[in-house]
Formats: C-alpha cells, structure tokens, sequence
C-alpha cells in the first residue's frame, strides 16, 4: 500500500453515497479514537480539509449525528448505515474520513494504527493540538 496517494473516490456499503477526496498528508494520518461514539463505530479515518471532500452522489442521503459538545459532525448513509466521514471536534476545518470507503483500502491494510486519547480530549483541557496518543492497534495477519 502506498500511504503516499492523496486523492480517492469513495462510497458507503450500498454505493448510495459517493464522494471523491483529496488527503492532506496521504494515508500517513490513519488513526482511531476512544472516545465513545468512535470506540463503539470501530472505523480507521484519515484526515482531509474541509474543501477537499466532494460529496458526487447521494448527499440528500447522508445522516448527520452529533453528541455532547456538538461540534463534531458525524455523517452515514440513511440507507446501509455506514459511516463515511465527519467534522473533527479537535480541527473543525478538516474531515476525518473513513478509510474503508477508500476505493482499494482497507483498515486491514495497516499494520498499525494510532489511537487518540478521546477519553481525555484536548478541547476539554484547554488544549486544541490534537488528540495525545493513547496507544497503537496492530493487526497481524495470520499465517
């Protein structure tokens, strides 16, 4: 896998949203989260500025989800329910983006991933740099 590749089209489970996305740093930003509503959905995002996420099919068909504070904006398909992306609480000027709506990737393709403190979020701390590190997820293949 080339973490390198910056720009991707996308969709949910069903294909009723489609979208195409230009990455900030590539692949290199994969990363999950603790807090409660990322610990419950599971998925690996990557980060992408607000301009650079174009939604090409189905945007009357995305569903908007926020929790506690408010400012992050957590958007799924209504019809197969998959999460694709979402308005970050800690840079609300990017979208964190489900890298398995990446055509070609899967989460399984990293053989580590970063896991952000969400728990302990820096916005609630007076901070606002990001989320400190709480730990790695690996996957190792069987033989």
């Amino acid at each position: 896998m080339d973490k390198n590749i910056r720009e991707f089209d996308g969709a949910c489970h069903c294909g009723t949203v489609r979208f195409h996305v230009r990455l900030k740093d590539g692949l290199h930003s994969a990363r999950r989260c603790t807090c409660s509503y990322c610990r419950m959905r599971g998925a690996v995002a990557v980060s992408a500025g607000l301009s650079d996420l174009e939604i090409t099919q189905g945007v009357d068909a995305l569903t908007l989800y926020q929790f506690n504070t408010g400012v992050a904006k957590h958007y799924f398909c209504s019809r197969c329910g998959i999460y694709t992306h979402h308005q970050r609480r800690s840079n609300p000027n990017e979208y964190g983006v489900n890298v398995a709506c990446l055509d070609g990737i899967s989460p399984f393709d990293f053989p580590e991933v970063p896991v952000n403190d969400g728990v302990s979020h820096p916005s609630d701390r007076g901070e606002n740099t990001g989320s400190d590190l709480a730990g790695m997820l690996k996957f190792i293949p069987s033989e």
